[in-house]
């Protein structure tokens, strides 16, 4: 089996619920030494946005929002909290479907996806507050990714993970909103295939697919996994951003 292409994922144990304030670098390296590792470059991890939204206080008291007319009007066509409601239009660029139990809009960066990634899973036990998505994940994954190269010497790759669903597929999958230490989007342009054909249009949301490869193992529930550590893949050279992902509004047929 040695020589045969093939990476590895991990579940880093012991991640604790995170409050605002909390240093998410020096939790997971308490973490990978937990589960008897060494961060090595080229290594991969996958943090869940909600931790990071939590590290930086993004919490919402539901209590202290006042829905405006426009987000009591779209709470009754979408029966939907007008109070989730207002917080997704502040949290938008504008809205691209809504229908019963639906709201689907533009996030302010840049991407589409229900109710602007306003999560109240595994955010506290009152059920009284909301999580917002961090105010810029690449920004986020920079940041921890210099305070562990720092800590350690290691310059490790960072994706931050959020789940969205997808227009005509069923279920959710790991998506990529910050990036630090790899390419987002790789280019397949005039690479030849198995005979010798030149690719034209290929390119891959590569940062997107290690999200949902460690999806597999984080979950959404009650797992309690929020760190995934992904060794063994072959990055692509270069350093990007999440937003290299978002379609163009030029190039987009559906929005």
């Amino acid at each position: 089996m040695l020589g045969l292409p093939s990476f590895t994922a991990v579940a880093l144990p012991g991640i604790p619920l995170i409050k605002p304030g909390d240093n998410l670098a020096q939790l997971i390296l308490a973490a990978v030494e937990r589960a008897a590792m060494i961060l090595q470059t080229r290594d991969v991890l996958v943090i869940s946005s909600k931790i990071v939204s939590k590290s930086e206080g993004r919490f919402v008291r539901l209590a202290d929002v006042a829905p405006g007319e426009t987000a009591q009007q779209l709470a009754t066509e979408t029966h939907k909290d007008p109070r989730l409601v207002e917080l997704a239009l502040q949290e938008s660029r504008g809205i691209s479907r809504k229908t019963k139990g639906v709201l689907v809009v533009e996030h302010r960066l840049g991407f589409v996806s229900a109710m602007a990634g306003i999560d109240q899973s595994n955010v506290d036990e009152t059920h009284e507050n909301a999580l917002l998505l961090p105010i810029d994940p690449d920004a986020s994954a920079r940041h921890i990714r210099s305070e562990l190269q720092e800590k350690t010497g290691v310059a490790a790759a960072i994706v931050i993970s959020d789940t969205h669903g997808r227009p005509f597929r069923m279920g959710n999958v790991g998506v990529a909103i910050g990036v630090a230490g790899m390419q987002a989007v790789t280019d397949l342009r005039g690479t030849p295939d198995l005979f010798g054909r030149k690719l034209e249009i290929t390119t891959q949301g590569y940062a997107d697919m290690v999200a949902s490869a460690a999806h597999l193992l984080c979950g959404e529930a009650g797992e309690g996994r929020p760190v995934i550590l992904l060794r063994g893949l072959e990055l692509p050279e270069g350093d990007g951003h999440a937003t290299d992902i978002n379609r163009p509004a030029h190039m987009d047929l559906y929005r």
